[in-house]
């Protein structure tokens, strides 16, 4: 196999070229995120069987011979847990074609949603990978010996146990549900976010009255921008807990902002005055406008009966199908069913939302389940 280490525009070029030719490539990203809320991309990995390259973003700034590798969609792409990955490609603006994640192949395959690339590996080559390698600094240079072989490994070994997989999967029929999949996985990273149900995902926000989660909502929507603004992750610019109290008890100054209980105070010394701007913003608000209260489905009275029925039932249908459970339904899934089931916070509205009601989903079990419940 020829390896490459790719530090130049015309070497990328050429290397592009040569790669648009194949029917597969094996993908694979370094980045560094310790501090900012965007990834900060190290490394580049692309491998057809015969040609591996490493690309280097450091050196390299026009990326786009190899992004119009990802958007080609007569090459299938294979990356292994591709989720953050995914953030950088959408970071470059660069939505990926015909793109399975081997992962999500292993679960239908029975080995579970969470399967780590070096387990993946060492079930089907016997080879022990060595890992210690993925925390290390990617935008460092020049990039070490242990760092470069490590990098190489990632797809190297990936395009090689790919058709392993796939033949198993064929024989399963569960090829086009693998693909469905990976490709709800890239929707749902290039959807663009709702900022104002931002304060949906803080924790305990159940607890809030419509005035005090119109004030979350405004304050959530404002970190999120400041975050992408100044490059920094969310809690480094205010902390969550922060944000509830804030809006639950609407102080009027930064000193009394400063004595409520569960605030950090380096959130107040930081952005106490930019968060009594936001509570100045709500208080302009008509009332109509506030967000609906919001009920918690785990105190819906049938919520455990029906949970605990719901998760058997799936259970069973993953045995009867040789697949993981994890792959047909997580805890935030069967909720997001249940949501709906009971119509809680006028969740029918949001039908077409539920993983259960279309794709593979709903006909693999989804009519069962509706059935089930209906009884």
């Amino acid at each position: 196999m020829q390896k490459h280490y790719v530090q130049d525009e015309q070497q990328l070029v050429e290397i592009c070229q040569q790669l648009e030719k194949a029917s597969l490539l094996a993908i694979d990203t370094e980045f560094v995120r310790t501090r900012t809320y965007y990834p900060k991309l190290g490394l580049l990995q692309v491998c057809d069987g015969k040609i591996l390259a490493l690309i280097d973003p450091v050196t390299i700034k026009d990326l786009s011979p190899f992004w119009q590798l990802l958007t080609n969609v007569n090459i299938r792409k294979v990356l292994h847990a591709c989720s953050e990955d995914l953030e950088v490609f959408l970071r470059a603006n660069c939505q990926p074609k015909n793109m399975i994640d081997s992962q999500i192949m292993m679960a239908f395959l029975g080995h579970g949603l969470s399967m780590g690339y070096a387990a993946m590996i060492q079930h089907f080559e016997g080879i022990a990978l060595d890992k210690s390698e993925s925390r290390t600094d990617w935008l460092k240079r020049p990039l070490s010996a242990r760092q470069i072989e490590y990098a190489q490994a990632d797809v190297e070994f990936l395009i090689k146990v790919y058709p392993k997989i796939m033949n198993q999967l064929e024989q399963k029929q569960f090829v086009a549900y693998s693909l469905e999949e990976s490709q709800k996985l890239i929707n749902k990273k290039f959807t663009p976010i709702n900022r104002n149900h931002l304060y949906l995902n803080i924790k305990q926000c159940w607890r809030l009255n419509r005035e005090q989660l119109n004030r979350l909502k405004h304050l959530a929507k404002w970190r999120y921008d400041r975050a992408q603004q100044r490059d920094l992750p969310l809690n480094f610019v205010v902390k969550e807990a922060t944000l509830l109290s804030v809006a639950q008890y609407n102080p009027t100054n930064v000193g009394t902002m400063a004595n409520i209980q569960g605030i950090d105070i380096l959130d107040v010394r930081h952005q106490g005055k930019a968060m009594l701007a936001i509570l100045r913003q709500a208080a302009n608000d008509n009332k109509d406008s506030y967000p609906e209260l919001i009920v918690r489905l785990d105190q819906y009275p049938s919520y455990k009966g029906s949970y605990k029925k719901v998760k058997n039932f799936i259970n069973s249908v993953a045995e009867k199908a040789g697949v993981s459970a994890d792959i047909l339904a997580s805890k935030k899934q069967i909720n997001q069913f249940l949501m709906v089931y009971f119509n809680i916070n006028s969740a029918k509205e949001r039908t077409q939302q539920v993983d259960f009601l279309q794709g593979w989903r709903f006909e693999l079990f989804g009519k069962q389940l509706n059935a089930l419940l209906a009884n």
